[in-house]
């Protein structure tokens, strides 16, 4: 192949494949070497990258929002390419993936196997966690999901609080975490096949800001999980109604009239929490959304969801969202009034 020769990028589309983000990074590895001329100087320039959409047949269908999804070709018909990128599936954190792809996992180990970059944004990880290449590696994933990835397969080091992991041997294995975050995935593959050059007129193209702070202050500290233990879940209506108490903790355990050591076990069993770690959970989701909608001072925000010590708060808050009370203030709050404005007739 000739090195003048556009680097071939396969976008595998599964059933479950989102169209946004397929063809999001089918338009950005398109634009490469394209745009910037065509903008700049008024002529386009030479395509640096040929994407191309691939499933099982080749045949077209319709995304989980309907949108139609036509491929370039099947898998058996795509030639080795240099990168593979997997788009996020439209599944539930709990749904099982094993059997439902096996010619998109044989086709993903093969391509690994003879040398190529395999990418997936958000999650994507999961069905390279089922492949087995995450085994003993190191993997992200989108914060709602991150905890599945972790539960099902033990042997991956799963870092929710990133948006972007690159592991394995030569990091060929590269990861984003959710939403917006393949943004950060598509330069970074584009800055390592065609150079930092390229990738910094992309992010000027597309307005791209880089996710600095990773995914962890966006991130829902706690999934709500359905648990069929009936007192549990008593208590843990009660908590939300309840947290600001003083003692939440001991308030739970006289409502499920058990002992505090048969109630911390069976609460950690039901929502995989301890009773205090699922109280400063509540507690700090409280905080997050009082800093975003009033400007009342964070002392009086840390007493009103229940931390008499605003020292402590803060040091909590900073350790589990990644940012500041302050910091998360600026960022959210910013963001609140800037689309509230917008939006407002």
């Amino acid at each position: 192949m000739s090195s003048d020769a556009p680097i071939t990028v396969a976008l595998l589309a599964p059933p479950e494949a989102t169209a946004s983000t397929l063809y999001g990074l089918y338009d950005l590895f398109s634009s490469a070497g394209r745009d910037w001329t065509l903008v700049t100087e008024g002529r386009p320039g030479r395509s640096l990258f040929t994407p191309l959409i691939v499933s099982t047949d080749g045949r077209g269908f319709r995304a989980g929002n309907r949108a139609w999804i036509q491929p370039d070709m099947a898998l058996a018909d795509c030639p080795l390419p240099q990168a593979v990128c997997l788009p996020d599936l439209m599944v539930a954190p709990d749904e099982p993936l094993t059997g439902r792809y096996p010619a998109e996992i044989a086709w993903l180990c093969r391509c690994h196997a003879e040398g190529a970059l395999l990418a997936a944004a958000c999650t994507g990880a999961l069905l390279f966690a089922e492949a087995g290449l995450l085994a003993g590696g190191e993997a992200t994933t989108h914060w709602a999901y991150c905890e599945a990835l972790a539960t099902k397969y033990p042997d991956v080091r799963v870092h929710a609080h990133r948006s972007l992991v690159a592991s394995g041997p030569g990091e060929r294995l590269l990861m984003a975490g959710g939403g917006t975050s393949w943004l950060d995935l598509a330069l970074f593959l584009v800055a390592r096949l065609a150079g930092i050059e390229e990738a910094m007129h992309l992010a000027r193209l597309y307005l791209i800001d880089w996710h600095r702070e990773g995914q962890q202050p966006y991130a829902a500290l706690t999934r709500a999980r359905q648990t069929a233990d009936g007192v549990i879940a008593e208590c843990q209506v009660w908590a939300a109604r309840h947290y600001d108490h003083r003692y939440p903790v001991a308030g739970m355990i006289r409502l499920s009239g058990l002992s505090e050591r048969s109630f911390k076990r069976r609460f950690k069993a039901a929502t995989g929490m301890t009773p205090i770690a699922y109280v400063h959970t509540l507690r700090l989701e409280e905080a997050k959304q009082m800093l975003e909608s009033d400007d009342a001072p964070i002392e009086a925000i840390a007493e009103s969801v229940g931390y008499e010590d605003a020292s402590f708060f803060r040091r909590l808050f900073g350790r589990r969202v990644g940012l500041t009370p302050g910091q998360y203030r600026r960022r959210f709050r910013s963001l609140r009034l800037a689309i509230q404005q917008k939006a407002t007739p």
